[in-house]
């Protein structure tokens, strides 16, 4: 009994799996943006593409729960968790833009920050400096820039300047997270060379 106990505890302790409950929520999540994206094309559907975005904004809390409840971080989770964000987002602002409901530069932006962590995210695990796991400012940005895109998709009238700040409160969240990963990259990189 003991030496199964073992057996499974290591299981669940194991970084380096791939299956688990708190990953496939995570992929749920990046699959949720194919029918949050069908459901915008129809107004009529508005109250759907609100109970999807709910729902990914949901799923976005309870994977990482699962993951630390079950003991069940993993590498892959970690970089699943993010990507999965980024899908959801990514797809609904290009959509946006694309209707001219959304400003272009927040979508550049955002591209442009990502594709660069990921540049280095990517460099750093091929070379084995670091795996990269998010910080709290990224975690505050990913929500405030939710937050920015859900009132341009569904506009409170009553706060109408709530619309644009948020936005450029998500940006300056998106600046500083990026400058704290970039330092997390260079520290890791610059420790392994000393």
């Amino acid at each position: 009994m003991l030496s199964k106990m073992k057996i499974n505890s290591g299981i669940i302790n194991d970084p380096s799996r791939v299956i688990t409950l708190a990953n496939f929520i995570s992929l749920f999540r990046a699959f949720l943006a194919i029918p949050i994206i069908y459901s915008m094309v129809y107004p009529n559907w508005n109250w759907l593409t609100g109970v999807l975005i709910l729902i990914a904004i949901l799923s976005d809390a309870l994977d990482g729960y699962f993951a630390r409840r079950a003991k069940a971080v993993t590498h892959f989770g970690k970089w699943l968790d993010p990507a999965a964000d980024f899908i959801v987002i990514i797809s609904i602002l290009v959509y946006l833009v694309g209707i001219n409901q959304f400003p272009i530069w927040f979508f550049i932006f955002y591209l442009v920050r990502h594709i660069i962590i990921a540049g280095f995210a990517i460099y750093c695990i091929n070379y084995g400096y670091m795996i990269l796991h998010a910080n709290w400012w990224g975690k505050w940005a990913t929500g405030i820039s939710t937050l920015g895109i859900f009132l341009h998709i569904f506009e409170l009238y009553s706060l109408p300047w709530l619309k644009m700040f948020s936005i450029y409160v998500a940006t300056a969240l998106l600046l500083i997270s990026m400058v704290q990963y970039l330092k997390q990259f260079i520290i890791s990189i610059r420790s392994r060379h000393d």
